[in-house]
């Protein structure tokens, strides 16, 4: 990189994709983004506070889907859901099957500043999401579905259930107004579905995944 350029940083693990961005020059965090991170912060510790056990089973919230929202479910040969599938097989059996990946699971960033290697290892990290995503459903078992919410043709949102990992996630699209309608309403819907008095003391995924929700 040239004089007085950022760095390469990468951050990645065993439960997703791995993330590239760039810091400044020095590997400082700038401090807009230290007082963001402050008041994030704030704000996730005031919504822990908020939360209590109220929770409702995935099959509940399909029907709350379609009952109240009319959600219709997307076609399961369609390419948006070959896709989202795959991109949620890899993660999970990252996340839950890391055995099933072998010397894969054990890719290392390149350090320094190296284009090649940089290329390289992301070459590796795409191999793994491949193979992760390829392996049979008679070793990791997924029930995948998606249930789509339109308001016109343009504004829509996606919300993937999972039942065997017990996963929910949404997706949106439409202009910025409608966008900050369709995130409140899947919040609405994430909180519906809620967390156990288990899960807010043991501060498991689903609690972590609804805070995360909140947060956003």
């Amino acid at each position: 990189m040239g004089k007085g350029a950022g760095s390469v940083s990468i951050i990645g693990g065993a439960d997703g994709p791995t993330s590239i961005f760039i810091v400044g020059k020095g590997g400082k965090v700038k401090l807009t983004i230290r007082i963001q991170n402050y008041f994030r912060e704030l704000k996730r510790n005031r919504l822990k506070k908020q939360i209590t056990a109220n929770p409702h089973t995935l099959e509940e919230v399909v029907e709350l889907l379609k009952r109240e929202y009319g959600a219709v479910e997307v076609s399961q040969q369609s390419f948006n859901y070959q896709e989202q599938r795959k991109c949620l097989k890899a993660s999970l059996v990252m996340r839950n099957r890391p055995d099933l990946l072998g010397e894969l699971m054990d890719l290392k960033p390149p350090e320094g500043e190296n284009v090649e290697a940089l290329k390289t290892f992301l070459g590796q990290i795409q191999e793994r999401e491949k193979i992760a995503a390829e392996i049979a459903d008679d070793i990791f078992p997924l029930d995948f579905h998606i249930y789509e919410i339109k308001l016109t043709e343009k504004d829509r949102m996606q919300i993937g259930v999972e039942t065997v990992w017990q996963v929910l996630d949404g997706s949106f699209s439409g202009d910025k107004k409608t966008m900050k309608q369709l995130r409140k309403l899947y919040k609405k819907i994430y909180l519906y579905y809620g967390v156990t008095a288990e899960d807010i003391k043991n501060e498991t995924e689903r609690y972590k995944s609804l805070l995360g929700v909140l947060c956003s």
